[in-house]
């Protein structure tokens, strides 16, 4: 027992050591954020770029120049590039932000850290120096995927011109990715299923009714977050008035988690256990193995953010 007890102390201070161990930058910068996925059908191999024009004149790190040299953020982009973004003038006064994409070869844009909430997709093709517009869009999930069909776009016909720039030049529809959304949300399940039955087999859940509790409270769990973290996604983050860090959010839905948890286990766990522990044990094992895949993730999270 006193093995296993330190067994135990070894896995809180492992999860405290990962928490400080994790950069700051990157810690601030990791866990579930919102993302905008244009996916570009019958896209030629010509060269084009794409941005978001966004309604709002900034949008987390990123927002619309303000005249000083020093300001200018090039991020994916070149000067040329950036500049042909620049002067392009939209006539509903959408701003650009500084960010953009290649897309001819990916076929997608990607923006994935703090999009605009609502926003036009503005295509430009370096070669004929011409742009294209698209109908205003908005997120309508926490994870927003929209497809535009080129099929009938051709180049070199969608000349610039400040009076027509408001034009539904190209037509974005929504599309979420569902496939895409559950194969995450499976990976996302598995991780965490991984690493808390490790924690289960230290605390001695080992019989067949405990673990199939542990992995159905867990997957059961899972899944609230995820449709919680949609839902607020959706109809609260959108507000631009509410500044509320996601990750501090993400951060009090966690502890939900564990609450659920601790709970059903300190109820249940002694009805399929021989010898049943005291209710500590049970909120302290719902604890660390909640604090270690919650930490996990985050560096998990900073090497494969695809699934996260």
């Amino acid at each position: 027992m006193k093995k296993n007890y330190k067994k135990l102390t070894c896995l809180l201070i492992l999860a405290v050591f990962i928490a400080f161990s994790v950069p700051i930058t990157a810690s601030a910068d990791t866990g579930p954020k919102p993302s905008v996925v244009i996916n570009f059908e019958n896209l030629g191999d010509t060269i084009c770029y794409a941005t978001l024009l966004s309604k709002s004149p900034s949008t987390g790190p990123a927002s619309a120049w303000d005249g000083d040299e020093d300001h200018i953020y090039l991020y994916n982009l070149s000067r040329d590039i950036w500049q042909a973004f620049q002067d392009y003038e939209d006539s509903d006064g959408f701003y650009f932000l500084q960010n953009g994409w290649q897309i001819n070869e990916t076929k997608k844009l990607a923006w994935t850290y703090y999009p605009p909430n609502v926003f036009k997709i503005l295509l430009y093709f370096p070669e004929t120096q011409t742009y294209a517009i698209s109908n205003i869009c908005e997120r309508y999930a926490f994870d927003t995927y929209y497809k535009v069909d080129m099929q009938e776009f051709t180049i070199g016909s969608a000349d610039y011109d400040n009076n027509l720039s408001n034009d539904d030049r190209i037509s974005a529809q929504k599309a979420y990715e569902w496939k895409t959304e559950i194969i995450s949300l499976i990976a996302r399940i598995i991780i965490t299923l991984a690493i808390e039955m490790a924690v289960a087999l230290l605390f001695g859940f080992r019989n067949k009714k405990q673990l199939r509790l542990l992995i159905i409270v867990n997957s059961l769990t899972q899944v609230i977050l995820n449709v919680l973290l949609n839902v607020l996604g959706l109809h609260v983050f959108k507000v631009s008035a509410i500044a509320i860090h996601f990750k501090a959010v993400y951060l009090i839905l966690e502890l939900l988690v564990f609450a659920i948890e601790a709970v059903i286990y300190s109820i249940f766990m002694k009805k399929v256990t021989d010898k049943p522990k005291p209710t500590y044990f049970y909120v302290l094992y719902a604890l660390i193995s909640n604090a270690l895949s919650f930490f996990i993730g985050l560096i998990i999270a900073i090497f494969i953010p695809a699934i996260f």
